[in-house]
């Protein structure tokens, strides 16, 4: 309990950011969606029928406002951090989209069984959720029959790679198998991030009773800070992936 409550009070501190560069979040949401190119090939045929959507771990809310922007009738967004719920609904209602979030911890979403079409997932959600087991059947229990969860994420081979800008290395300090480690970089810096294998992520998507439509692998990180051009984010190492998978 101590891990989860010192890293929610790290995000509530993080959030801050996003109440700070409020004014230049509200422009990029009217100018440009923040799903990726990559994102939006996936997500094109289960937009199309206008679904209702359920993002877990929401955070700034962008990626809602592009949802909707691409095409689902209504997101709600569920996050921990009071900070960037409250900005991101001030954000939508001001924006007049069809977005509203609740503050809650994951699993465990307060919303009721089958109430969405797509979960939608990702950009740094997954090392926050303690049990992925539990979070996997939360996920499933939101879909109604057919409906589809989305997950964009950083690789979990992520933690290994320096950010050395000469050469791609991987940290002495880190495993692919360690069960957790702290964060050392923004935006939650000390915060402690758990760690899975890319084969625990599809195992647990598997059973919560999900049929897995697709898996892909990507070079390109999701997000990476202004100031750094690591050599690890050049091409040659897997920087984030993306799973498809449906409710039977």
């Amino acid at each position: 309990m101590d891990t989860l409550r010192n890293n929610r009070l790290a995000w509530e501190s993080a959030s801050e950011k996003h109440v700070r560069e409020y004014d230049d979040l509200l422009r990029q949401a009217m100018d440009q969606s923040s799903l990726l190119e990559r994102e939006l090939d996936l997500l094109r045929p289960l937009l199309a029928p206008a679904p209702t959507v359920v993002h877990l771990m929401s955070g700034h809310g962008l990626d809602d406002v592009a949802l909707v922007a691409a095409g689902a009738r209504s997101v709600v967004g569920v996050d921990f951090s009071v900070v960037a719920a409250t900005a991101a609904q001030r954000r939508a209602d001001e924006l007049g989209v069809a977005c509203r979030y609740l503050v809650a911890e994951l699993p465990g979403a307060p919303l009721c069984d089958c109430c969405a079409d797509l979960v939608y997932t990702g950009k740094g959600a997954l090392i926050w959720v303690p049990d992925l087991d539990a979070w996997a059947r939360d996920a499933a229990r939101l879909l109604r029959p057919g409906g589809h969860l989305f997950i964009y994420e950083a690789h979990p081979a992520v933690p290994l790679w320096a950010w050395d800008e000469d050469a791609p290395r991987i940290r002495p300090d880190r495993s692919y198998f360690a069960r957790r480690h702290v964060n050392d970089t923004f935006p939650a810096r000390g915060a402690v991030e758990w760690q899975r294998t890319l084969g625990e992520i599809l195992n647990a998507v598997i059973s919560a009773g999900l049929e897995i439509r697709h898996v892909a692998e990507y070079p390109e990180p999701f997000w990476q800070p202004d100031d750094v051009d690591a050599a690890a984010w050049a091409g040659r190492l897997p920087n984030s992936f993306a799973l498809l998978a449906r409710k039977k």
